[in-house]
Parts: C-alpha cells; structure tokens; sequence
C-alpha cells in the first residue's frame, strides 16, 4: 500500500511506516532509549514487549523449564531464561485495570466480551438455540449514605443540587448550584463530611459480594415461586445463568451491573418456561428482597441492615417470545457485551496524582475501621496500647474487618468484579488457553516456513485438554516492570498505536 492510498483510506496513522507518539518522554525515558541504541538491544527488547503483548508492567523471571513426552520420557525441548530476549523471561502482568496496564485490560476486555457474547448469542461451545431464551440486564446500585455533588443530570438542570433548602446540623447548606464538569474533584464528594456516613459506606462496600450472592438465592427462589415448584427442584424445570460485572460509582462505591438469562432444565438453549417480563420482575422482587445484616466493627458500634440503593435499573433485553424476540427496551444483546466488557477494566477513578478526596477519605475509614477491629478489646482487659501485635482475646482476631487494611485501595470493595455461574458460557480460563494453543500453532508454522491449517480451527483450539506432554520448570521470580524507563515509554506507546488501530478498524467495520 502507498502513502496516497493509506492517507485516503485513513490507515496512514496507524501503519507500521509512522513513528510511535514519544513526544512526552522525561529525560530518563529518553536516556533509556538512547542506550539500548547504543548497546544495540533494541531488537531483543523488542521481541520481548511483543511477548508480553507490550504490557506495562510484566513480570520478570529467572530460571529453566523442560518439556518431556509424558508416555515415553522423551524431553523434547528445554528452555532458559537466558535464552530468552535481554537474557530474562518476561510475561505480562495479566492487571483487569485499564489505569494499571492498559495492553493487558484491553485483553482481558476482548476475553469478558467473548465470554459474555457466547452466552448472549451461542458460539464458542454454547448452542446458538440459546440466542431465543429470555434475557435480562440489571443494575444493582449502592444505598445513598448523604448527599453527594453530582454534574446535574437530566433533573437538575446541569446544576449539581438546586432543589435543597436550609444548612446541615454543621452549618453546610443543603444545596449546591454550581456546575461541576465530569473531572471536578469535588464530583461524587459530600456537601457535608460530617453529615455523610463514611463507616457505614465502607461497612456496605465491604459486605456488596454477600449482597451479590443473596440476590442470586433470591432470584432462584423468586423464579422457583412463578414457576410454582419448590427451590430444590427448580433445577428441573428451569435453570438461572448469569454475567455479572462491578463498576466503581464516581462516589466511590460499586454497582452491579449483570446479564440474566433463563434456561430451560436441559441447559444453555433449551426452551424457558418464563418470558423477559416475568424474569424481570423476578430480578426486581428478589432485588428489593435482600438483607446483609453486618456485625458491628468494635463495641462501640452497631450492627447495620445492609440493602442494595432505590435506584433499581431492570430490563428485557430479549422477552424468547416469539414474534416479539427484542423485548421491551432498545438494547442489543452486542451493545449490552461491550458495556459489560468495558466496566470490567474500570479501577476505583482514584487517580495517585491527583486523588479526589472523597476517595482518599474513604482509604482511611477502611484503615480506621481495621484498626479499631484489630484493637477492640482494648480498654476492657485487653492488650496494651503500645503493644503492636494487637488483640490477643481471640474474638477480635475473628473479626473480617480486620482486613480492611488489604482492600483499603480499592475503597473497602473485596469481590470479583467479574464472575459468571457455571453454565451461562465458556471460562475465561479456557478462552485464554485457546488463544495460547493459537500462538504456539502460529509460532510453529512460521518457524517451519508452512501455513497454519484453519481446518476446524475453533474447535481444536477449544478442545478439552488432551496434552501428552510434562512440563517441569524452576523459576524464581526477578522482579516487576521494565528495567530501564524508556523500554516501559516506548511499549505503551506501542501499546496505545494497537489501540489506536483497532478502533478505527471497528469504525471501517460499523
């Protein structure tokens, strides 16, 4: 292809031909490129970033590993980590977070949408008769705990919160009529600190996957009740499956957003015994149904009744009624993929250089909320203040708020944030299996100057395991990230190139 026709198709700025965007390096960054030019180990580190996919930050290994014919004990190869590209064994980092490694969210993004697609419309081992069973998308939100700013939205009128009268017990007024952009800090903080309940905030974040797993119960049980059978046998008439992702809130705290699909008693195709509507209200009943009721953190506290927020989003995606397959809302099941794809590699929006402070004061609730649990008996008998090992009373050490300290930078939230039930679709674990078995097919055709046989390729690569081979390895783990700051600049410019690329290939495509 010339440049006049990669510039007229638009392909121009993502060719191989273009440089990469360096044009913010620091002086270190620079530095270190200019040295693996002259030390010419620019093509090693370059074979070593496409390896990982240009991950940001990989890990790195030392050490040995051999592959041997599990019938016959015949090694049939060995590999070392100094045979590898700069003498070290790089693998990506495999981060969810688009913040932390954008290279390896974006396949982790590819892989839940695959996942979440196969369930919506068959493929990949699920039967494409599942694209007719009633489909559902809910959104389980968190309770209010005070009055937070907000951009306007569709009842404020672009001001963040017009309609409040008078001051707070602490003198704060009520209302708040400015215009916050998408980025001010201020946006998801309270109008009043002192009014909003932060113990109780991260109480709830702390108990939302136990909020989660009973609404699961629930649903079962409320699909149980229309079908007119017992919960223990719902199994045979009827089957729940789901796709559910968390996504942090400006605020600070997570909302569920999940995929509910209804099989009949023979699995993933097989005909429903409710429509979307039905399943819908289900999902609402059983919603509105759940309680956690959280234990107190120390004797000073009080036990809380823990339930989703009033802003209940439920709806039909596709009603598996025939005649009248796309249900109630304007939602395709491929747009309802690609939003679940895409919370699943959002972070907590805590940016480290510039922290909103809402954020930063939930991190040191869920720090003070560990400390009191670590420390409770204290006052009463217990250990000395200064005595850092803590409560030694046994109850204490019980205590799960103990950990708080282990998820305080994601805000007190400790669950999945993206999990599926067994038979909604195929595992991530064996979609990523598949896309290793594609890689060594592709690297052994290459080496041995063939072409790489497509014939059933979806198939084999998603078969069940039939390895013959063992392989026995010693690795020690050298470290994380990029040794040298530039290697790390220039693969997220590479990293951000492929983005690039691939949304305007989607584009061309739409």
């Amino acid at each position: 292809m010339n440049a006049a026709t990669a510039t007229a198709e638009g392909f121009w700025g993502h060719s191989p031909e273009v440089p990469l965007d360096l044009a913010d390096l620091t002086d270190a960054q620079a530095a270190g490129i200019v040295a693996r030019l002259r030390d010419r180990t620019t093509g090693a580190f370059a074979d070593a970033a496409a390896r990982t996919g240009y991950c940001s930050h990989p890990i790195r290994l030392q050490g040995s590993s051999t592959t041997i014919d599990a019938a016959t004990g015949e090694v049939l190869s060995q590999f070392s980590s100094t045979d590898a590209p700069l003498g070290t064994l790089y693998r990506a980092c495999g981060n969810r977070r688009e913040s932390v490694c954008p290279a390896c969210s974006r396949v982790y993004a590819r892989d839940t949408f695959e996942m979440i697609r196969a369930g919506l419309l068959g493929g990949k081992t699920v039967p494409a008769e599942v694209a007719d069973n009633p489909l559902v998308f809910s959104t389980l939100t968190a309770p209010s705990f005070g009055h937070v700013h907000g951009t306007g939205g569709k009842h404020g009128g672009g001001r963040c919160r017009p309609h409040g009268t008078g001051t707070c017990p602490h003198g704060r007024p009520r209302s708040c009529t400015a215009q916050h952009s998408d980025t001010d800090p201020l946006v998801g903080g309270p109008l009043c600190e002192g009014c909003y309940d932060w113990h109780s905030a991260v109480v709830w974040q702390w108990h939302a996957p136990e909020l989660w797993r009973r609404f699961t119960i629930a649903l079962r049980r409320q699909v149980a009740d229309r079908l007119g059978v017992r919960e223990s046998t719902l199994r045979d008439v009827a089957s729940v499956q789901f796709a559910k992702v968390a996504e942090y809130q400006v605020r600070g705290l997570v909302h569920f957003h999940a995929l509910i699909r209804l099989d009949g008693p023979d699995g993933p195709g097989s005909p429903a015994p409710l429509d979307g509507e039905s399943l819908a209200q289900a999902a609402k009943d059983a919603a509105r149904s759940v309680v956690v009721t959280a234990p107190p953190v120390d004797g000073g506290d009080v036990p809380r009744v823990l339930r989703f927020g009033k802003q209940l989003d439920v709806r039909c995606v596709r009603s598996g009624v025939p005649d009248n397959d796309d249900g109630t809302d304007d939602l395709r099941p491929e747009q309802v993929a690609g939003y679940l794809a895409k919370y699943s590699t959002k972070g907590t929006g805590t940016d480290p250089s510039a922290p909103r402070p809402h954020h930063q004061r939930l991190i040191r609730t869920c720090r003070w909320l560990a400390e009191r649990a670590r420390t409770a008996c204290r006052g009463l008998g217990g250990p000395d203040p200064e005595d850092d090992d803590g409560c030694l009373c046994g109850q204490c050490a019980d205590s799960p708020y103990r950990l708080l300290t282990k998820w305080a930078h994601m805000l007190g939230f400790r669950g999945h944030f993206s999990s599926k039930s067994r038979r909604y679709s195929i595992p991530l674990g064996r979609l990523r299996r598949a896309r290793a078995r594609f890689q060594k097919l592709k690297t052994d055709a290459d080496r041995d100057g063939t072409a790489m046989d497509t014939a059933d390729l979806e198939n084999r690569l998603l078969a069940d395991d039939e390895d013959t081979t063992l392989v026995i390895g010693h690795w020690t783990y050298a470290g994380t990230g990029w040794t040298n700051p530039g290697d790390k600049a220039l693969a997220d410019a590479a990293a951000a190139r492929a983005r690039e690329y691939a949304q305007w290939k989607a584009s061309r495509t739409a």
